[in-house]
């Protein structure tokens, strides 16, 4: 009955958001309450996860948010991200960007955080989108979220493959060896399909995006300079760009720190994520200051503070879905469920290792969770597997990325920084999750012969 409750607290979810046009900070805390009192977690322990899970989620990610969002709002009113746009159109033809975005994301930045690749990406996205045509905001939305969880799940260090590796005993050499492949060539098919899927009447404008007041705005600002020729004292490309590769410098620094154990407490404080993107912040307040003057920058920072509010109470409640469902207890409900049978043909165990890291995906929210989930609920029977262990690894990685749906705070994020509407957003980051998904299991399937 747990999962019951669950599938229909996420139904509830889109219902009240797409059919009834309901806020979804409200939506979303009925879903709580709903899933919460239905499955028997109690009047008092609902409200505590509710609490407890937005609590949890903005010490993970509020500076994260708040810091990015301030970036970019800066950025964009010094016009940096013209130049940033110029260059890219000068090195990438206009659609090929796509593919760029894609490729750069799962294979570059894997070792940042999925939320500071969002925050940092999203501007980049909106701001190419209009050169590659009246589908070009959904196209670059979907190569973003494609490329950071292609890379995510499958390249090392993404924080969900080095988690199965190491719960799965699995050589990170061994892993990186298929994974550097199956993560870029995963997300490059699934940007070609998503764009085919684009050149028929499944987008539309009207009711899929919803870039809020502020964003529209800055972006409009930001074009009639572009227009009237007046770029003012905008940095240089590379003092642009500064930013953005400082924070992200700083941080993959620190993560293969950790993953080679040099690490010490002052390499720990340079890479941790909220100090990088305060010392971007700082750098790009700097730059605004000698750019725009005192009273640019002050409006500049208004805009960005008031596209934060609205991120972060989404964000938030997002969190408090996750934690309650989390509290049903329906993680240990599949465990109990799925078993491994010894002598289960191979494509067997390549399919029940996706199913299991797919369900826990859909019924929790949270793409590590899952993987990690699935790879503790299969580790003790692995001995019994007749499969290469990296091709089972591999397979919880590709059914942990299936359909990143309402009930993460990720996707809150990526619906409010990328200007969409709810159905903008189920219709790029969980159609090109689905779709990454079930392109990458017969590549895993493949890996399974040859291993």
């Amino acid at each position: 009955m747990v999962a019951l409750h669950t599938a229909i607290a996420i139904v509830l979810v889109v219902l009240l958001i797409i059919r009834f046009k309901v806020d979804p900070v409200i939506s979303l805390v009925t879903a709580c309450l709903y899933l919460g009192l239905a499955s028997g977690v109690g009047f008092v322990e609902t409200v505590e996860a509710i609490t407890a899970g937005f609590g949890e989620i903005m010490a993970k990610v509020g500076l994260l948010i708040g810091f990015g969002v301030l970036i970019g709002s800066l950025l964009y009113a010094t016009g940096a991200f013209r130049a940033m746009v110029r260059a890219l159109l000068k090195a990438v033809a206009a659609g090929k960007l796509p593919y760029a975005m894609a490729v750069a994301m799962s294979t570059i930045f894997p070792s940042i955080y999925v939320d500071v690749q969002v925050v940092l990406a999203s501007p980049v996205a909106r701001s190419t989108a209009p050169h590659i045509g009246d589908r070009g905001l959904p196209l670059m939305a979907g190569a973003l979220g494609t490329g950071i969880f292609c890379g995510y799940v499958f390249v090392i260090p993404g924080l969900a493959a080095i988690s199965i590796a190491g719960l799965l005993g699995i050589p990170l050499g061994t892993w990186l060896l298929f994974g550097i492949v199956i993560g870029p060539v995963a997300a490059l098919l699934t940007v070609f399909i998503f764009r085919m899927m684009l050149r028929t009447r499944y987008w539309k404008p009207e009711v899929d995006e919803e870039p809020d007041e502020a964003m529209l705005e800055q972006e409009a600002k930001a074009a009639e300079a572009a227009a009237a020729g007046d770029e003012g004292h905008t940095p240089s490309l590379l003092i642009s760009m500064l930013p953005i590769v400082v924070p992200l410098l700083m941080i993959g620094f620190g993560a293969f720190a950790e993953l080679f154990e040099f690490t010490n407490p002052f390499i720990d404080f340079l890479g941790n994520a909220n100090v990088a993107l305060f010392v971007g912040l700082l750098g790009a307040y700097v730059m605004a200051r000698r750019a725009i003057g005192a009273e640019g920058t002050g409006e500049a920072m208004s805009e960005g503070f008031h596209t934060t509010g609205e991120i972060l109470l989404i964000t938030g409640v997002g969190g408090s879905l996750g934690a309650v469902i989390e509290a049903t207890g329906l993680d240990k409900t599949l465990a109990d469920l799925f078993s491994a049978d010894a002598g289960a043909p191979l494509i067997i165990s390549i399919l029940l290792a996706w199913f299991i890291a797919a369900v826990l995906h859909l019924a929790i929210g949270s793409v590590s969770v899952a993987a990690i989930t699935a790879g503790g609920i299969i580790a003790p029977v692995l001995h019994s597997i007749d499969v290469a262990p990296v091709a089972i690894g591999l397979a919880i990685a590709s059914g942990s990325l299936f359909a990143l749906q309402v009930n993460s705070n990720f996707f809150w994020m990526f619906k409010a920084l990328l200007g969409l509407s709810t159905q903008g957003a189920l219709k790029t980051l969980t159609m090109v999750t689905i779709i990454a998904s079930m392109v990458s299991l017969p590549m895993v399937l493949a890996v399974a012969l040859v291993a």
